[in-house]
């Protein structure tokens, strides 16, 4: 279903074969010779154990072969993967963010979405960042993965072949909801791309709050229908009473926006009791008095 869904996908699926077919030779044969000493040199045929000394031939045969092998595969894995550090000028680029537990993509024209989409036939190249922990960003059907490092970026490129739907997923684990971080990559018609880029990047029909919260990977953590996660329920938390952990002190708060405001700028200063500290990372820079009012504005609404 996928063969050559982008251009590295001969490279690495040769590689992996070549590396397979060896491996594969040497299991039967190594299999197949100590079935046949097991035999051939059991007590009752060989009732006395005689010494084998050295055999040049033998010596020589078993350290050129391995050697001729191993250069084989380093041949074979260094063809496919030499091109994927080798972005064409022409690529066009997009910001890839990795958060627990979400993908966002970002455009050369600043705005996101939380899908990759891209043109056929374009050389396209990631820029990856982490805003949290380790991730790792992989598209199994295009035969690419990058780590998404802390504190450096990283990147890949590619070229979509084929038209479609592709998986996107973290291959690093990277906390509880690791499983969850799942997002799409969808190939489409130079025209329908345009279309898409000016039309539809961008907008949303969900209340502006929403948008804002599914934005900042916020409901990876915080459910909006009552289901504990990673972090409390949004449902029902406006002006809720809640314990929370101030300086190791237990202190009883009611949810308003002073306490929301501390809670992003400082997520670790104040912890609801029954969670854990350290997870959620500050969004200081991120979210303005505007959108906190828009995202409290949505809060009101989960009763």
């Amino acid at each position: 279903m996928f063969s050559e869904a982008s251009n590295f996908v001969k490279g690495v699926d040769t590689s992996l074969a070549v590396i397979l077919g060896i491996s594969i030779f040497f299991l039967i044969g190594i299999t197949v010779v100590m079935i046949y000493f097991v035999i051939r040199y059991n007590k009752k045929r060989n009732p006395k154990a005689t010494n084998i000394e050295h055999n040049n031939t033998l010596e020589i045969l078993w350290t050129v072969i391995p050697t001729i092998l191993v250069l084989i595969m380093f041949y074979y894995g260094w063809a496919g993967f030499k091109p994927m550090r080798e972005v064409p000028d022409d690529a066009m680029v997009v910001k890839a963010y990795g958060q627990m537990w979400q993908w966002t993509f970002e455009y050369d024209n600043g705005k996101k979405s939380d899908k990759l989409v891209v043109p056929k036939g374009k050389a396209v190249k990631l820029d990856l960042i982490s805003l949290d922990v380790l991730h790792a960003l992989y598209i199994p059907a295009f035969r690419i993965k990058e780590d998404v490092v802390p504190g450096k970026t990283n990147f890949m490129w590619f070229e979509a072949r084929k038209l479609g739907e592709y998986d996107v997923l973290c291959a690093e684990y990277c906390g509880q909801r690791h499983a969850y971080m799942i997002s799409k990559l969808i190939v489409k018609e130079q025209a329908d791309y345009d279309n898409w880029y000016i039309n539809e990047l961008g907008v949303s029909t969900d209340p502006p709050g929403l948008s804002i919260l599914k934005q900042n990977a916020c409901i990876s953590c915080h459910s909006l229908d009552g289901t504990v996660l990673v972090g409390p329920t949004f449902k029902g938390i406006w002006e809720r009473k809640q314990i929370i952990i101030r300086d190791g002190k237990e202190i009883e708060i009611v949810v308003d926006k002073e306490y929301m405001r501390r809670s992003l700028n400082k997520p670790n200063d104040d912890i609801v009791k029954g969670f854990n500290k350290g997870l959620m990372i500050s969004y200081e820079d991120k979210i303005n008095e505007e959108q906190l009012d828009q995202i409290i504005e949505y809060l009101k609404t989960l009763k």
